[in-house]
């Protein structure tokens, strides 16, 4: 495997994800929601991980939040494809929240949060690894943020989870990775940046 670095197609999908996130902010911020695509894309970098699982992370999200002005989640996936191949499409597919079922049934949020823990144990080396990083990096803003503001509260309600779900949220997803057998490096930061958020978020006046 030959580790990513600056590519052709890495500034593609950089550009490409510029494109269907152009609108989009961090929950709670005004931060463009790129900057967290390409922190992903950081993250595997710095662990090694080949072109096309880097490119995954950067288009990782598109499906799940960028079904909007006239593309439908088939035209993104196809487009996808077609630019990027198949192995990445099918990667980020892997960690992509569903909002139905096999069956066509539309699921809670709670229920698609079961659903993407369950598919993590079929996902391909790739799409974990793409996970460990989206997390990383979501928990990892979480503990900065927390840390810098007066008032947690105003970190705390981003989220529809709370302090509780959404702190246990990211150990839940750890736990799941290390009972599929993923034991790659990156999981020694997952454990700790989420154990570090489940501190915070169990702190008194947190």
């Amino acid at each position: 495997m030959t580790a990513a670095g600056y590519s052709d197609v890495i500034n593609h999908a950089l550009a490409f994800a510029a494109k269907h996130h152009d609108r989009q902010v961090r929950k709670g911020t005004r931060l463009p929601y790129l900057t967290h695509p390409a922190n992903v894309a950081i993250i595997l970098t710095r662990y090694g991980r080949d072109n096309d699982t880097v490119v995954a992370g950067i288009l990782h999200d598109v499906v799940e939040d960028c079904v909007r002005d006239g593309y439908t989640r088939e035209m993104l996936e196809q487009r996808i494809a077609d630019k990027f191949g198949v192995t990445v499409l099918e990667t980020v597919l892997a960690i992509t929240y569903r909002r139905h079922d096999d069956e066509g049934v539309e699921l809670s949020a709670d229920e698609r949060k079961l659903d993407y823990l369950d598919r993590l144990g079929t996902a391909s080396e790739e799409a974990r690894w793409v996970c460990a990083a989206d997390k990383i990096h979501n928990a990892s803003s979480t503990v900065a943020d927390l840390r810098r503001t007066v008032d947690p509260g105003t970190v705390w309600s981003r989220f529809s989870g709370g302090k509780t779900g959404t702190a246990r949220w990211y150990r839940q997803v750890y736990e799941r990775l290390r009972e599929v057998g993923f034991a790659a490096p990156i999981m020694t930061e997952l454990d700790r940046v989420s154990g570090e958020l489940l501190k915070l978020a169990d702190s008194p006046g947190s």
